[in-house]
Formats: C-alpha cells, sequence, structure tokens
C-alpha cells in the first residue's frame, strides 16, 4: 500500500481516536465535583451530550444517538445547539470558548443560564477574584494583565462573572485572560453593556432557560478617502486587539418548546444610558456574516418563534 494511502486511512483514524479519548476525559471530569468540593448545589442530568460525529454548527443534534456518551456533561448543555467551531476551544466548568491565538481574545464564548445557575449562593464575593493568564494557551499567543495596564481599556468579560455567581470557582474562572477582550471603561463596559447582560438575566424571570453567545467584531468602516478599511487598535506587547464593536446573541427555551432569540450588536465606545437597548439589535445573520461563524445552526429554524420581539420568518 502506497505511503498516501497509508496516511489517508491513518490521519482520519488517529483524529477519530484522539476525538474519542477527550469524550471519555470530558465524561469523567464532567462527572466529579471542582477540587471535590463545588458541585454548587445545581443538577446537570437531563441533557443531551455532544454529536458522535460532528458538532459544527449547522450539523443538527441527532435525538438519543449521544447521550450515552457524555451524558450529565456540563460542556453538552451550553453548547447544546451547536459549535460554531472547533478552533482552540476551553471548556470551563461553566462556560465555553473558542480562542483566537492572533488576535489574544476570544472568537466567542458560550453559556447556559437558568433561574438556579445564576443564583447568588453565601460565600462568592467577586472581590476574591483576580485576571490570571490562560496557561493552556501558548506564551506566544497569550494576553497577560501588563497587556490591559496603562492601555485605557477596561478588561472585559464575554461570559460575566454575574452570570455564574453559584459558587466561587465559577466566577473566579470568569476573570482568565482568554475570556476578557479590551472595552472602554466608563459608558460601555461599567453601564450599556452592563444594562444588556443585565437584561438578559432577568430574561430568567420568564424562561428556565437562556442560551447566551458573546464575542468581538472588528466592522469595516468608510473613511475620508472614500474606501472602506477594518481598523482597529492593538494594546500592549502582545499586541492585543481591540474589537470595534460587541456581539451577543441569545436563545430563550420556554421548556414548552418555544424558542426566542435577540441578537445585538454594540460600538465599543461610550454609549448614551438613555439609549434602549432595542436600538442596538440587529438580524443574527448579519452578526454570522461579520464573524465568520453559524451559531446556533442545529436549532430547527421552524423552532424559533421569534426573532429580536418579532415573528421569525427563517425558514
Amino acid at each position: 500500500m502506497s505511503r498516501s494511502k497509508l496516511f489517508a486511512i491513518f490521519i482520519p483514524a488517529a483524529a477519530v481516536g484522539g476525538w474519542y479519548t477527550g469524550v471519555l476525559y470530558e465524561k469523567s471530569y464532567g462527572a466529579r465535583p471542582a477540587n471535590g468540593d463545588c458541585t454548587c448545589g445545581v443538577k446537570y442530568d437531563k441533557w443531551p451530550g455532544l454529536p458522535l460525529i460532528s458538532v459544527h454548527a449547522a450539523t443538527p443534534i441527532a435525538d438519543g444517538a449521544e447521550k450515552s456518551v457524555v451524558q450529565g456533561s456540563r460542556v453538552s448543555q451550553i453548547m447544546k445547539y451547536g459549535f460554531p467551531g472547533m478552533s482552540n476551544i476551553r471548556s470551563q466548568r461553566d462556560f465555553v470558548l473558542s480562542y483566537d491565538q492572533r488576535n489574544r481574545v476570544p472568537y466567542w464564548v458560550f453559556e447556559h443560564l437558568t433561574p438556579e445557575s445564576i443564583k447568588y449562593s453565601e460565600g462568592v464575593d467577586r472581590s476574591k477574584c483576580d485576571f490570571f493568564e490562560d496557561k493552556s494557551i501558548h506564551e506566544f499567543f497569550r494576553s497577560t494583565n501588563k497587556d490591559y495596564s496603562g492601555s485605557g481599556f477596561d478588561r472585559g468579560h464575554m461570559a460575566a462573572a454575574g452570570n455564574h455567581k453559584a459558587c466561587q470557582q465559577f466566577v473566579d474562572e470568569t476573570f482568565v485572560l482568554s475570556n476578557i477582550a479590551p472595552q472602554v471603561g466608563v459608558g460601555f463596559n461599567r453601564n450599556s453593556w452592563n444594562r444588556l447582560e443585565k437584561h438578559v438575566r432577568k430574561m430568567l424571570r420568564v424562561y428556565p432557560n437562556v442560551y447566551i453567545c458573546t464575542g468581538p467584531l472588528y466592522l469595516p468602516r468608510r473613511e475620508a478617502d472614500g474606501k472602506t478599511y477594518v481598523k482597529y487598535q492593538v494594546i500592549g506587547a502582545n499586541s492585543v486587539a481591540v474589537p470595534t464593536h460587541f456581539f451577543k446573541i441569545v436563545v430563550a427555551d420556554d421548556g414548552k418548546g418555544r424558542l426566542d432569540m435577540e441578537s445585538y450588536v454594540m460600538p465599543n465606545q461610550p454609549i448614551d444610558d438613555s439609549t434602549p437597548l432595542h436600538s442596538f439589535q440587529v438580524p443574527p445573520e448579519a452578526i454570522e456574516k461579520a464573524s465568520g461563524f453559524l451559531f446556533y445552526n442545529a436549532i430547527p429554524r421552524s423552532k424559533v418563534s421569534s426573532i429580536n420581539g418579532r415573528k421569525s420568518t427563517w425558514v
């Protein structure tokens, strides 16, 4: 048999074998309390796991077939409606992200919220948290606290700390720098962006499950010469990219088969607090085109009842 044919057989087999080993590890890891003592009182045993063959967002999850693989895995709950891609995936205990090594910020971050998961637990204290480097990322591609120091930008959470108050470990992990991107502080991160995060949590008063995807965008702008450019600042010795905009796509599940979606894009600049959040709503397709990712494509379009408060016209 030729060398090329051997490689054609060996490489896919090795990839599948490695993937399956990872799934088995995830199953055992996800079943254990963090450090043996942090269950946060939340039970995760009712949700389907990852698909057996493909976890691309454009591939629907097959009913039942995958449940035996990673039943109970927190990752499978968070990513219930599909992965936009598999580049540099990092799964924390309560959120999942894909890391952009070139720009030193996330591509996207996924969360799954329930009324129980955001409930404050006694002893959880955000003031105990410190931002820290993600040592799972090669040092060439990490952001550091020094990159942000003196930059004038906040270290902005993609998975919001306020979404993970069930136990101290969960909120601690939101401070990993792979979950962070440079955000304008006053007028944005501490104001309008915070309003949006609170709005999403308030949705849990109506919906028992809320799924969130958050990330940066680098949008083009027409300059004085009439040409269109994508321009953004970088900060620190590691040239951490400063996004021009941020997006947030939310899928709210009423537990009875109804799914409602909201999608937002906000400029990374001071925004007047009187500006209503709905003014930043955009079609989810606009975010997909700008980011290069397909989000929640494991949801049959017929199952989405409304988008941004209007009856869905997806087909």
